[in-house]
């Protein structure tokens, strides 16, 4: 008959195996801008649930093309709705497991105290010489800093003096590193729960730019990953929320 520590040590086996078992790893690909959040959430839910998350960051576009390329994501978090729906209708992702996660805040940020007055006049001043923005073409963002330059009708004055990342990542570091003294960034980057924003910063308002509504969707590689459902049900807890609110987004009903 087994001793009382050998039964033990068969116990603890067996637990950690039926934890192994019922653990499973994701592949995400996240937008740029949702990077930091996404972080804290991936730490929170492998804490909750064992399941472990692979993140590729980038912007929606550049995401998009590496899907529909074959590059084995199960889940994406896109910066816009549009990017999830024509995945939906080319067959790459599911309907059913479509939600909009967040509502995107643009800002005209320096890191520079004083730098950025409230309203933005900063943008038809001469005290600058760099803006930066993401790539409008692959960046949801950057398509929206676009548009706020059009309603201000700056778009000539302001063109030879613009710097463009491939993502709202790349544009945020362009204006941190000093690149650039200003940059159209997400609110989320320059803005961390319980912490005031840093530097200087006009938050766009919505009227200039059409509604950063961003989607996640399960893509065909995740239907049968009990993780990559898993992580979904998550992004709706409320704690989830909670912190998703706290970088400085708006959240759906």
């Amino acid at each position: 008959m087994p001793s009382r520590r050998a039964l033990l040590v068969m116990s603890c086996l067996l637990l950690v195996a039926a934890v192994s078992a019922r653990a499973a790893d994701v592949r995400v690909a996240v937008a740029a801008n949702f990077a930091r959040p996404m972080a804290q959430i991936v730490e929170r839910f492998t804490a909750a649930t064992g399941h472990t998350v692979a993140l590729s960051v980038g912007s929606t576009g550049r995401l998009y093309s590496q899907i529909v390329a074959g590059a084995p994501f199960e889940l994406l978090l896109a910066a816009d709705a549009k990017t999830p729906e024509r995945l939906v209708a080319e067959g790459h992702a599911q309907a059913a497991h479509r939600f909009t996660y967040a509502i995107g805040q643009l800002v005209l940020w320096s890191p520079d105290p004083g730098r950025v007055d409230a309203d933005g006049r900063v943008l038809s001043g001469t005290g600058w010489q760099r803006l930066a923005i993401a790539n409008p073409k692959l960046a949801p963002y950057g398509a929206a800093a676009m548009a706020v330059l059009h309603k201000r009708g700056l778009v000539a004055q302001v063109a030879p003096k613009l710097v463009t990342g491939d993502s709202i990542g790349q544009a945020f570091q362009f204006v941190a590193t000093g690149n650039a003294e200003l940059g159209f960034v997400a609110l989320s980057q320059v803005q961390a729960p319980g912490q005031p924003a840093s530097g200087s910063l006009w938050r766009v308002p919505q009227a200039y730019y059409p509604e950063i509504r961003q989607d996640v969707v399960l893509l065909r590689r995740g239907q049968a990953n009990p993780a990559a459902h898993a992580l979904l049900q998550f992004l709706r807890d409320a704690d989830a929320r909670a912190l998703i609110a706290g970088y400085g987004y708006a959240l759906a009903d």
